[in-house]
């Protein structure tokens, strides 16, 4: 299996890259894992659409999904919502395909420093998934991530989250 994951974030201490590195351990799989910093592009408008057509990170992102066998997400969370960076690639690759996930067994995640668990961001991307072709196997949040997660053996310490976690990988086959 091909698993392609990655954090909703274009920061390289992501809390949620740590959680989307170690959920994608938990299945046998080869894995890419993808750091949007190399998915930057011009913020979309239909005036540069027009202009310049769509450029090509978006249109690498869109085929490396439809390599993938299934997806992984982790997503930050800024001010209750995406990030600008994940926001800004998604647009511009709907506009290549409004099924930007193409079917793909999809696992939904986000963390957080506080207790929320970035369950705003997450309930987001899990209530508008069928319109952009998710097949979401499930979703996970992991709140408090500093009181649940070893940053140094990069996994999480809370067996009954790991627990969970480690049942909805399992649904990715």
């Amino acid at each position: 299996m091909k698993l392609l994951a990655f954090a909703a974030t274009n920061n390289s201490q992501s809390i949620n890259k740590q959680l989307v590195q170690y959920a994608s351990s938990l299945v046998d799989a080869e894995v890419e894992i993808l750091d949007l910093n190399d998915f930057e592009m011009p913020i979309y408008s239909q005036d540069r659409e027009q202009q310049g057509g769509i450029p090509e990170q978006a249109q690498t992102f869109y085929k490396k999904i439809g390599d993938a066998d299934a997806v992984v997400i982790s997503f930050a969370e800024h001010n209750g919502s995406y990030t600008a960076a994940y926001k800004n690639l998604f647009d511009w690759t709907s506009r290549i395909n409004m099924k930007v996930y193409q079917d793909k067994p999809v696992v939904l995640m986000a963390s957080s420093p506080g207790p929320g668990g970035a369950q705003s961001v997450l309930g987001a991307a899990t209530g508008s998934a069928g319109f952009f072709a998710m097949d979401v196997k499930g979703s996970f949040s992991l709140p408090s991530f500093f009181d649940n997660f070893d940053v140094e053996k990069g996994q999480i310490t809370n067996s009954e989250l790991a627990d969970k976690l480690s049942t909805i990988m399992a649904q990715l086959g």
